[in-house]
């Protein structure tokens, strides 16, 4: 996302939500979650529980480094884990052994992931109802405006414009009521130690995550999902269909604003769409952002989708990729 080549595909909301310290910042409240249900159900001293808690708080912590150490060690949960330990060790030498106790890699960041995607869910939201409330108003001011149809990039029949926005907003809309569907079943906690069995808890680990999923506003899953991608994989897809939508309003609304048809137009402001060399010219930029994320995207839904293909109980490649 820190690519001045993919920055503009995004806003600095988003940006900032999948930033390197806000993911640290969820991985530490997986961590602190931990210590406290373990503390609660008994399966670690409440004083050493106390003291991981009071550690995670993410500006005791060097993120860059973590993230630099990350590549050498495969998953950024191992260097953090292990600077957990040292920080909790010089406040309470006694807690070390207690943090991260019964837990894995995969279920620190597949949490982190989960957290960090509400917040992002959120902002896709509102600005999904922003853009159907936009077409709608459209829509019903333009009821009875007729435009010239096209089939097949040729004039056709007379439609109105106030139709072709209602068939913008349409798929928007099933898109906002499939996205809240598919989050709310794949925000999930992720809690199932080395192989899924959560056998280091002695047979509390259903009851911790259930109170880890509590505090941390997740869903508590039946079972772990370490290598069972479907739920997440469908919520990609989802959002792939979105943005596949989005390009073909901003396919349509450039062809009619192109300057020979000028049947529409984006906002013109200084310094929104300008030309280096044409000083004449308004560069549909909105138009432009869209279909450069729809082009992008079927690339990372055919990703997802490939990497469902996870052996066994963790997955060696599938899983990062």
């Amino acid at each position: 996302m820190s690519s001045v080549f993919e920055s503009f595909l995004s806003t600095a909301e988003m940006q900032q939500a999948w930033g390197e310290r806000e993911f640290v910042s969820a991985m530490l409240r997986f961590e602190a979650a931990l210590a406290r249900a373990q503390a609660q159900v008994g399966l670690i001293p409440q004083a050493c529980a106390q003291s991981i808690i009071g550690t995670c708080k993410v500006e005791l912590f060097d993120v860059a480094r973590i993230v630099r150490d990350s590549a050498r060690a495969g998953s950024l949960a191992i260097p953090l884990v292990k600077s957990l330990k040292e920080t909790v060790g010089l406040f309470n030498p006694q807690a070390v052994e207690y943090v991260h106790l019964g837990s894995t890699s995969q279920d620190v960041i597949d949490t982190a992931v989960a957290l960090i995607a509400q917040p992002a869910l959120a902002l896709i939201d509102a600005d999904l109802q922003q853009a159907i409330d936009a077409l709608l108003a459209l829509a019903e001011r333009h009821a009875d405006d007729p435009v010239l149809a096209r089939t097949l990039m040729q004039p056709a029949s007379v439609t109105s414009f106030g139709f072709k926005c209602m068939g913008w907003a349409a798929p928007l809309l099933r898109s906002r009521q499939r996205l809240q569907a598919a989050g709310e079943q794949s925000l999930c906690l992720q809690l199932g130690g080395a192989v899924g069995t959560l056998a280091q808890m002695g047979g509390r680990g259903p009851e911790v995550a259930r109170l880890m999923a509590a505090d941390l506003g997740l869903r508590c899953p039946e079972v772990a999902w370490h290598t069972q991608r479907d739920l997440w994989v469908v919520l990609g897809c989802e959002l792939a269909v979105l943005v596949g939508s989005l390009g073909k309003v901003a396919k349509d609304i450039s062809l009619m604003g192109q300057f020979e048809v000028g049947e529409l137009a984006e906002p013109s402001e200084a310094g929104r769409g300008g030309s280096s060399a044409m000083p004449h010219k308004r560069n549909p930029v909105a138009c432009m952002v869209s279909l450069a994320a729809a082009t992008r995207v079927p690339q990372r839904a055919a990703a997802l989708l490939a990497s469902m293909v996870q052996v066994h109980e963790s997955a060696l490649g599938t899983w990062q990729a």
